[in-house]
Formats: structure tokens, C-alpha cells, sequence
């Protein structure tokens, strides 16, 4: 059984959700999402939902749709316990990331969540490129981001590795657990609030399922042993699903993502890389191209090594990335723009038409 404040409701959903109210819907929290299927916490309990024809049609794009964390508006039918989706109301946060192969589509990973944390194993799976990847998504999402180093149980170089990863992460609680051990459990505990939704992200076999089971208090989510010959997790979660926290707080587990490409992350970008950003305001040019330029802040930092040169080449891939995705955005704007007044001259010219026959 539900109450819709454990869910995370709050006044300022009531407000948003006045106009749906009057139309005779009821308040629900998106759990889980499967090819257009959903499921959908409702104060009392759970139902399986379908998306209304309207707001799939008038969708620009899978962006648009309902997402896990979403709150939703739904025509809720008692007698079937199933229900349509009617509207998405406002999310005060989204992680989302651009879909794989698409020119510009926006996924919503996850919805409406207070606090993401980044996993990321101390097996070969750190990866401090991916790590400031990761974190440009968070940063953006609106969420506070918090990182989580699992298996401390599988390293004999914990604080080392710990500290490689504050080097990148400035204001960025960092912490290193176990949870076959149950080593630094305690403060993650200590995000979990009532209320309140912790989304977990990384990639397969990070420990995202074992960390959800661990908070929920029993063996909820299938766990897989990660692989002994490269380290590699397989696939344990296979959709996004919200898990109440006995004792208040949800939790967002995630499937484990390959690919991670940026969506619409130039504030994220400008957090993540703060100190590449502060480096670059102390160039003698305002417009300093970091390249031969007399005064260049940038590349006296790159040859005393107080900027690593990899970090600096990782700034430059995601800048280009986002310049990239900015045009095509752009393009597909101006595009969906000609579509709309096309349509309207069809129209208009088929009015014209119908009157001149009366």
C-alpha cells in the first residue's frame, strides 16, 4: 500500500495536477516501463497503464513521453485495475542522454529524482574519462550527483584510487563501499530519505543491483557474478524500475549503459570542468583558442601539469559532442518548422477550396 507523500508528492504536485484533477483523473508515479507498457504506483497500490493515442501523437519525440519517475495523470479503471495515461505533469529533474544511433533524440533515463548515484566498481571498470561523462549528465539533470566506488572487497589500492576520483569530482561526495562486507553502508544509507528518489547509473556488473537488494533489505533484483576473464559485468537489470525503500525513500535501478551520449549538457559540462573553465578566464584574450596564443592560460597549466592533458582532451570530445548535437537539433527544429507551416498553407488552401464550391 502506497500514500502518495511516500511517493514523493508533494504541494507543489497538487498544484500542477489541479486541472487533471477537475477532468476526473488520479495521480500516479511511473515504476516501471516495458515497450510502451507501464507500471504505475497509485496511492493504494500498483496498476498496469498504457499511454493515451493523444499524448503519444503529440509527443515531439521520446523525450516527451512518460519516463520512470515521471508523475503521471491517469484515467484509472477500478474494475481492471489498469489504467490510461493521460498527461505527464512537470519533472523538477531528468537524466537524460541522447538514444544510441539517433540523429537527435532525447531518452529519459530517469525522472523526478532528488539524488544520483554514480557506481562505478574498483575493478578495471574505473574509468575517470566515463566518470566525467557521468557526471556532466548528472550535473545537468538537476539532481545532486554522489559516487559511489564499489567492491572496496576486490581492491588493495581503496584511498588511491578514492583520491584520483576527488581529482575530478570537485564538491562531489565520493565514498568507496562493499556491500559483501557491508564497508561504508552506513553513509550510503544516510541519503535515503523519506520521500525522496536515489537513481543508480553505471554500467553492467558496478553492483547497482546488489546496492538496491542491500537498501531494500532482501533479495529483490536477480544479481550476476561479474565475469573473472576481463572484469565485465553481464546484464542484470533489464528495465528501469522505482523500488520503495522500507521505511521511506524510492530507489531508481537502471540497466547497465554502454553508451552514454551526451543530451543538451552545456551547464553540466561547465560544472564537471569548473577548473578547466576558471583556467581558461585567466587567459590574456577573451577568446583565446588555447593554441599559440601569447598569455594562454590553458596551456601553461597543460605544461606545468597542474591540468592533465586527458582531462583537457575529454573537455574538448564532450564540447565537440554537444556543438554537434546542437546543430542537428537545430536542423531538426528548422525541419519540423517547415512541416508546420506547410500544414497550415494545406489547410488554408483547402478552405479556400471548400468555399469556392459553396
Amino acid at each position: 500500500m502506497f500514500a502518495l507523500e511516500d511517493l514523493g508528492w508533494t504541494d507543489s504536485h497538487t498544484i500542477d495536477f489541479e486541472p487533471h484533477a477537475a477532468a476526473g483523473l488520479v495521480p500516479g508515479r511511473v515504476s516501471e516501463q516495458h515497450r510502451g507498457a507501464y507500471v504505475v504506483f497509485l496511492e493504494g497500490g500498483e496498476i498496469r497503464a498504457d499511454t493515451a493515442g493523444r499524448l503519444s501523437h503529440e509527443a515531439s519525440g521520446f523525450g516527451d513521453l512518460p519516463a520512470v519517475g515521471d508523475w503521471v495523470a491517469v484515467a484509472f479503471r477500478p474494475s481492471e485495475n489498469t489504467g490510461t495515461i493521460q498527461a505527464v505533469l512537470p519533472r523538477r529533474t531528468k537524466f537524460s542522454r541522447k538514444v544510441a544511433l539517433s540523429a537527435s533524440q532525447e531518452q529519459v533515463v530517469a525522472a523526478n529524482v532528488d539524488t544520483v548515484f554514480l557506481l562505478s566498481s574498483l575493478n578495471e571498470d574505473l574509468n575517470l574519462r566515463r566518470m566525467e561523462r557521468y557526471l556532466t549528465l548528472a550535473w545537468e539533470s538537476g539532481a545532486r550527483p554522489v559516487i559511489i566506488l564499489t567492491k572496496t572487497d576486490l581492491s588493495a589500492h581503496v584511498e588511491p584510487l578514492v583520491l584520483e576520483v576527488e581529482a575530478i569530482a570537485f564538491g562531489v561526495p565520493v565514498h568507496a563501499i562493499s556491500s559483501l562486507t557491508g564497508d561504508g553502508l552506513d553513509v550510503v544509507r544516510s541519503y535515503v530519505e523519506p520521500g525522496k528518489t536515489i537513481a543508480l547509473l553505471g554500467s553492467s556488473g558496478v553492483g547497482k543491483s546488489t546496492l538496491v537488494n542491500t537498501l531494500v533489505g532482501q533479495e529483490l533484483l536477480l544479481v550476476k557474478e561479474i565475469r573473472e576473464s576481463d572484469g565485465e559485468g553481464r546484464h542484470t537489470t533489464t528495465h528501469r524500475q522505482l523500488v520503495p525503500i522500507p521505511g521511506g525513500g524510492l530507489v531508481l535501478d537502471t540497466p547497465g549503459m554502454r553508451e552514454l551520449q551526451l543530451w543538451e549538457s552545456a551547464d553540466g559540462l561547465g560544472e564537471t570542468f569548473a577548473d578547466i573553465e576558471d583556467i581558461s578566464a585567466q587567459c590574456r584574450f577573451n577568446d583565446c583558442a588555447h593554441d599559440t596564443e601569447p598569455g594562454c592560460a590553458i596551456r601553461a597549466a597543460l605544461d606545468d601539469g597542474t591540468l592533465e592533458a586527458e582531462r583537457w582532451a575529454n573537455y574538448n570530445k564532450l564540447q565537440r559532442e554537444l556543438a554537434h548535437l546542437e546543430r542537428r537539433l537545430d536542423k531538426r527544429a528548422q525541419a519540423e518548422e517547415r512541416k508546420k507551416w506547410a500544414k497550415v498553407g494545406a489547410e488554408a488552401r483547402a478552405n479556400m477550396r471548400m468555399k469556392g464550391m459553396r
